[in-house]
């Protein structure tokens, strides 16, 4: 009997024969990680593998942990297990890890998106028996205009909210959306003004490289009257608390894939929903299911029965797999980074 190139157990799912598990949601004493998100990074396990480019967030919301680095396509040999990571395009440095056992190769997506941002690695198909993928927006409703509309209606909202003399509250999660938001914002509108979390780890990736505009750190001596008509970038959770309140009478926005819902705006109490996903759409899912070649593939935190009934009738093997994933991003509405 062939062994299992992959299994998935209760702490997540694991390779016999690397030893290894990839982002689990338990503690386990290795643990490949595709991205730092905390529903896919999380703490307590004995050693950690990762992007070179994921390493120093993690490392920022994990503290002392044990982490080695991988460059992207590289492979290295874990027990019986060759394993390389490959661009996912969800947030900078984030990955798939392809893993290869006698032969039979499978693919563990993370989270992805196909189109360039401009701001993280560009997704790259890799070829595979197996392809373990997300289906955040596993629903025909879910197709993304393209990025560069988006932007221009942000910052035709923020002028004309600024030439009004008030400011402007977006709500995008810490890590991902809100360095995208930045990078495609007019800094010749105004000031742009961050929230402590997301400035935080503004600082992490400017480090690394990545081009960021100029922002000013919301502290709490800091004069808002000083910087008018600014726009301020803050977690969702942020949005109507005690922090927001001092921007007075403040136009609000969401940026997040939910904003293609009726009704998910109005929930969150915005102004204006921007409809900008990290996630791949429907069609984007199942073009990076097409470039992989695989056959089998295991739906995971999403619309995934949904998902998998219509992959089958498309000539694939589908099925469910039950996962802790979707507790940060645009998988959990609600939750304190959600977009």
């Amino acid at each position: 009997m062939t062994e299992p190139v992959l299994i998935f157990t209760e702490r997540g799912i694991y390779c016999p024969a690397g030893d290894f598990h990839i982002d689990p949601w338990r503690p386990v004493a290795r643990a490949l990680i595709t991205h730092g998100h905390s529903d896919h990074a999380r703490p307590g396990h004995g050693a950690y593998l990762s992007t070179e480019a994921a390493a120093p967030v993690i490392r920022h919301r994990l503290g002392e942990i044990t982490l080695e680095t991988i460059r992207f396509d590289e492979r290295r040999q874990i027990g019986r297990a060759t394993v390389s990571f490959h661009p996912a395009g969800h947030i900078p440095g984030s990955a798939q890890i392809r893993v290869e056992v006698g032969g039979e190769v499978w693919v563990v997506s993370g989270d992805y998106k196909l189109a360039a941002d401009g701001l993280c690695e560009t997704f790259e198909p890799v070829r595979c028996h197996a392809f373990i993928t997300e289906c955040t927006f596993g629903l025909p409703v879910f197709t993304w205009r393209p990025q560069q509309e988006i932007a221009a209606e942000i910052n035709d909202w923020w002028a004309r909210t600024a030439a009004e003399g008030r400011h402007c509250l977006l709500g995008a999660y810490s890590l991902g959306k809100a360095q995208r938001l930045l990078a495609l914002l007019d800094p010749e509108i105004g000031p742009i003004l961050t929230h402590g979390a997301v400035e935080n780890t503004n600082a992490v990736l400017r480090a690394q490289g990545y081009a960021l505009p100029d922002t000013h750190h919301v502290t709490p001596d800091l004069d808002v009257k000083a910087h008018p008509g600014a726009l301020v970038i803050a977690p969702p959770s942020a949005l109507g608390s005690t922090w927001a309140r001092r921007f007075g009478r403040a136009s609000t926005g969401m940026a997040s894939g939910w904003m293609r819902m009726r009704g998910v705006r109005r929930r969150r109490g915005a102004d204006r929903g921007f409809v900008l996903s990290d996630h791949a759409d429907w069609p984007e899912l199942h073009e990076a299911i097409r470039q992989t070649g695989a056959e089998r593939i295991f739906a995971t935190h999403g619309y995934t029965e949904i998902f998998a009934r219509w992959l089958n009738t498309q000539g694939y093997q589908a099925e469910v797999v039950p996962t802790e994933f979707g507790g940060e991003d645009d998988a959990a509405e609600g939750t304190e980074d959600a977009a």
